[in-house]
């Protein structure tokens, strides 16, 4: 008969089987570690989280496809030198105003619009793609994801695990799942050992090192305490140190290479990304605005916007919000279809525009729009919106599929959908 003893030293067991199979070495430091997460597991979590992220960080910025290029050509000219070229490496700019860049596991990575503005050469570029490269090189994601394994491996040798989840909920997990990714902060080892190693790709790949330091004395800087809106996510992930400018230079010092610093080719790239800033700028003030219920000056900023660069999907999707909340449904619509003409895939716009066709009742539109919008984006609101039309349908089953998925989320519908489900299966809907 098993006693809590018995299973004790089962887990106990279990877990040095399982410490002694992942036994390894990172293929970036040479150290010897523990390693759950094979390769193909890194390049599978890394693509099927990479474009829920990129969407719930504001989607591909695809009005610069040169930009987009240009910072592609960089990040490869590092990846190719580190110490895993094979992986597959991905680069993409986020259309995204807070200063940020960030990585998954097999080599996905990101830099936001907002971090852009901020460089100078494209040194300083290749220091933050260096830094990003080493976080998926040296398997620094795939360690959060194996420490969480460890966290719930008692429960695994328990036999405990959920049965019968659907496919949507699932996705909605990994969505959130990517953000989380995202937002992750490392420790202070693997910061200093991203910028130790990415500096030495640098150096490989031609770059000048001291946009490295550069780069650091900058976000030292920043970090003080007038620092501009929007650097506290980009200081939880990577906080800046004294310590890493003073590593940093130690680094460029024992290296003893120079190389170029890239500034005439960053700012070609950069230059129609520098003359559309005005607008961007009008169009933060007006989601400001959006947040504090100002809607006429959020209308206002977002018509600003589009006048300076009538080319950018978030501008009249901003101007759309505005627009719904100002009751003028019609007007709304017609700024989320040139925002989906543009043709920059990203959710929102199909989220918002199915929204208002479902108040409309125009029940096909608005199913059309919110799966695609789930396509892109798994979400509670669309998902919910999909459920009240398979209901509106007479389609109980359906319905009851899409609310049971709402219901087991962390949206603030999950209660509303609770009660929807109860409804609908008792029978009672009046």
């Amino acid at each position: 008969m098993n006693t809590p003893r018995s299973w004790r030293l089962l887990l106990v067991a279990a877990v040095c089987a399982l410490a002694c199979a992942g036994c390894g070495v990172n293929p970036v430091t040479g150290s010897s570690e523990v390693s759950f997460v094979s390769e193909q597991e890194e390049i599978r979590i890394g693509q099927s989280q990479y474009g829920p992220s990129q969407q719930s960080q504001g989607g591909v910025l695809n009005l610069y496809p040169e930009l987009n290029a240009y910072v592609s050509r960089v990040g490869m000219s590092l990846a190719r030198v580190s110490e895993r070229p094979e992986l597959p490496y991905e680069f993409v700019v986020l259309n995204n105003s807070v200063p940020n860049a960030w990585a998954l596991p097999g080599g996905k990575i990101a830099v936001n619009r907002g971090l852009l503005y901020e460089l100078d050469d494209e040194a300083q570029l290749a220091a933050v793609l260096g830094h990003e490269i080493v976080h998926a090189a040296a398997r620094h994601g795939a360690k959060q994801q194996e420490k969480g394994t460890l966290l719930n491996i008692g429960m695994a040798v328990l036999g405990v695990a959920t049965a019968g989840t659907g496919f949507q909920d699932l996705a909605m997990q990994g969505a959130q799942l990517g953000g989380a990714m995202v937002q992750t902060r490392y420790g202070r080892e693997a910061e200093l050992e991203s910028d130790r190693f990415g500096m030495q790709y640098m150096a490989r790949a031609g770059y000048d090192l001291q946009g490295a330091v550069a780069l650091q004395q900058r976000f030292v800087q920043l970090s003080g305490g007038n620092q501009p809106a929007g650097f506290g996510a980009l200081f939880a992930s990577h906080p800046p140190s004294q310590e890493r400018v003073d590593a940093n230079r130690r680094t460029a010092a024992k290296l003893g290479t120079t190389g170029r610093d890239g500034r005439a080719d960053f700012q070609r790239a950069m230059a129609q990304l520098k003359r559309d800033r005005p607008a961007y700028q009008a169009y933060a003030k007006g989601v400001t605005a959006m947040n504090q219920s100002k809607f006429e000056e959020a209308l206002r900023h977002a018509r600003e916007a589009i006048r300076l660069q009538e080319r950018e999907g978030q501008f009249h999707e901003l101007a759309a919000a505005a627009q719904s909340r100002l009751d003028q449904p019609a007007e709304a619509i017609k700024s989320l279809n040139r925002a989906v003409a543009l043709g920059q895939s990203f959710y929102r716009p199909y989220l918002m525009r199915g929204t208002l066709h479902l108040k409309r009742g125009n029940l096909d539109v608005a199913k059309q729009d919110l799966t695609v919008a789930n396509k892109l984006l798994p979400s509670a609101d669309a998902t919910f919106g999909l459920a009240e039309i398979a209901q509106k349908e007479g389609d109980t089953e359906t319905a009851l599929r899409y609310y049971d998925a709402v219901a087991r989320s962390q949206s603030p519908l999950a209660a509303e959908a609770r009660n929807r489900v109860a409804r609908l299966r008792s029978g009672y809907y009046p």
